[in-house]
């Protein structure tokens, strides 16, 4: 995936300035994600039907 052109904060934001928080970029096949603190810091890409599950695994209490 190339470099995507169109990134967005999570609603999660945070309070202030909303700079606590991860981006998104999609494209129809990925998706990406930054932190908003440090997008220079690298790029972690999913493939699409991979997101959905790995943000569940995420939600499961304890985590």
């Amino acid at each position: 995936m190339s470099t995507p052109g169109s990134w967005q904060k999570s609603s999660y934001s945070g309070p202030g300035d909303g700079d606590s928080c991860v981006e998104i970029a999609t494209a129809p096949a990925h998706i990406a994600v930054r932190d908003s603190k440090d997008p220079a810091a690298g790029i972690l890409t999913f493939q699409a039907a991979s997101f959905a599950p790995f943000i569940e695994v995420l939600k499961e209490p304890g985590r």
